[in-house]
């Protein structure tokens, strides 16, 4: 490319995107593993109930499949406590999510964000950090 001549109009564009794109938050493993002295944060794992069956989850998470995520965010606060056994987060709660490597939590933030949620963390170690971690 020719660092003198002007960029082409998708490059300017695809540029402008990533520039104005909103910043995803991560959260470390650390503060994942500080989430039960901290009953105002929601963990939300959102991978497939077989998923936790084979490999276990981590502490203080509550499942919400990634595919009902949107629906679940959408329930009222009584369906919500009754489903997942837990009162609904607030739109400004903290809420990380995590899944098995990181991938599913992106999209899993994109929902939430589309919500209205605005304290939304991704934990792009997920489940293969914390076992590593944790000696599973």
């Amino acid at each position: 490319m020719d660092l003198l001549r002007p960029a082409g109009k998708s490059v300017v564009i695809q540029l402008a995107n990533l520039l104005l794109r909103p910043l995803t938050t991560m959260a470390t493993y650390e503060q994942v593993k500080d989430v039960p002295n901290h009953p105002d944060v929601y963990l939300i794992d959102v991978r497939r109930k077989e998923e936790l069956q084979q490999t276990g989850f981590i502490p203080a998470s509550i499942n919400i499949p990634l595919d009902e995520l949107d629906k679940a965010l959408n329930l009222d606060g009584s369906a919500f406590k009754n489903i997942y056994g837990r009162s609904k987060p607030e739109k400004e709660s903290r809420i990380i999510f995590t899944c098995r490597s990181g991938n599913r939590v992106l999209e899993a933030e994109k929902i939430a964000k589309s919500q209205g949620y605005s304290n939304v963390v991704i934990y792009k170690g997920s489940w293969n950090e914390w076992a590593q971690k944790e000696g599973l």
